[in-house]
């Protein structure tokens, strides 16, 4: 159980309350774009507090609006409501209630952080100007962010700087990691499909063998990272799915292969170089064995890059509200994506780390026994509503 303050109508955080609603969240996890129910209590929770939602950008999304004062500043903070396509093993009276479904990197967390902060500032309103709350749908590779910047949501939220935040293991929960810079790798996919001429499996010499030219392919692929990419600039190339032949015919040598994999980078220049490279390569190893290479790049996810000055802002409230010594300003980058990368790509931006506990028993995200700790339900609302007085101040 999380140790909380004291609660009930002297508890301005509604501890209580929240750590109920996250645990419920917990048990009907919703994929991306399914997250009808989720949405409903989040809407219904904003607007009992008086603030203005607006329901299904982006298919599933919610966006509470709140204005307080005369203030011409405008921010958005985000969280994301989706949960992950897999069993919950761990053993817990909240666990997921749906098989193959469980919230499995922490989403019912940050929509439960982000409701009891916009729900307190709806209460307190120490402060002077708009803020915008984005519960986004679809975050985990379903293309959620996209969704609602696509249905408009820079014009109908015009705003001066976005803000998100993520659970980490292996921070404490009362601990955060604010860095600029690169925080999150672009997460991109590929695939290349050779063609040759299928034959007899005694007989090689009268097809062009696909299977012979996937594995140079296979192997000469680590080059790409090892030989061709800056080694001052971090990057990932994983072939990750293998299509050819059939067991049931093992003396046959097959027309086609097909590969697929995924592509991360932190910068720009890289992940074009990236793209460029593996087609290169693909259609080189074509070229030598005589067949013919189809090769398709996905862009999904550009890199999650932090705003120097939003950061800084970011810094000081996370001083402000968990003290200096429970900040990070030194902290390694993920490979992992995150497509909050479209709304800080249109505005300055930043992504903080909250911590979630030891990384231990289950703890670490996509983790069949993952669990979000509810510690960090007060340090992210006590962040949330901070950012927001620091960045809107009251003129009373």
């Amino acid at each position: 159980m999380p140790s909380t303050p004291p609660h009930g109508d002297n508890d301005p955080f509604e501890i209580e309350m929240l750590t109920a609603l996250r645990r419920d969240l917990h048990m009907h996890p919703e994929l991306g774009f399914e997250e009808e129910r989720t949405a409903a209590i989040v809407a219904e929770k904003l607007e009992e507090v008086g603030i203005k939602v607006h329901k299904g950008l982006g298919r599933t999304g919610v966006v509470g609006t709140l204005k307080v004062g005369d203030g011409d500043g405008v921010i958005a903070l985000r969280a994301d409501m989706d949960a992950l396509a897999m069993p919950e093993m761990g053993d817990r009276p909240y666990k997921s209630r749906t098989p193959n479904k469980m919230h499995a990197c922490g989403h019912d967390g940050h929509t439960t952080m982000l409701l009891g902060a916009a729900r307190h500032l709806a209460r307190s309103r120490n402060f002077s100007g708009t803020v915008h709350f984005i519960f986004q749908p679809a975050e985990e590779g379903r293309g959620g962010a996209k969704a609602m910047v696509d249905d408009g949501f820079f014009d109908l939220f015009p705003t001066d700087r976005v803000y998100g935040l993520h659970n980490m293991p292996g921070l404490a929960p009362d601990e955060m990691a604010v860095v600029a810079g690169p925080q999150l790798a672009s997460s991109d996919s590929w695939t290349v499909e050779f063609t040759g001429i299928g034959t007899h499996g005694a007989k090689p010499h009268l097809g062009r063998d696909p299977i012979a030219a996937s594995a140079h392919f296979l192997s000469a692929i680590h080059t790409i990272v090892a030989r061709m990419v800056d080694p001052l600039e971090p990057a990932v190339v994983s072939a990750c799915a293998l299509e050819a032949g059939d067991f049931n015919a093992l003396n046959v040598i097959p027309d086609t292969v097909r590969i697929g994999g995924t592509a991360r980078a932190y910068s720009v220049a890289v992940r074009d170089q990236l793209e460029a490279e593996i087609g290169n390569l693909a259609r080189g190893v074509a070229q030598m064995f005589g067949i013919r290479a189809d090769y398709a790049f996905m862009r999904r996810i550009p890199p999650v890059i932090n705003d120097a000055d939003a950061t800084a802002r970011a810094l000081a409230a996370a001083r402000d509200a968990l003290g200096i010594a429970n900040v990070r300003t030194e902290f390694p980058p993920s490979t992992a994506g995150d497509d909050f990368a479209f709304f800080s790509g249109k505005v300055p931006g930043c992504y903080v780390w909250l911590g979630n506990g030891p990384a231990v028993d289950g703890a670490l995200h996509h983790n069949t026994r993952y669990d979000f700790n509810d510690d960090a339900i007060l340090p992210g609302i006590r962040f949330w509503s901070q950012i927001v007085e620091n960045e809107l101040p009251s003129k009373s």
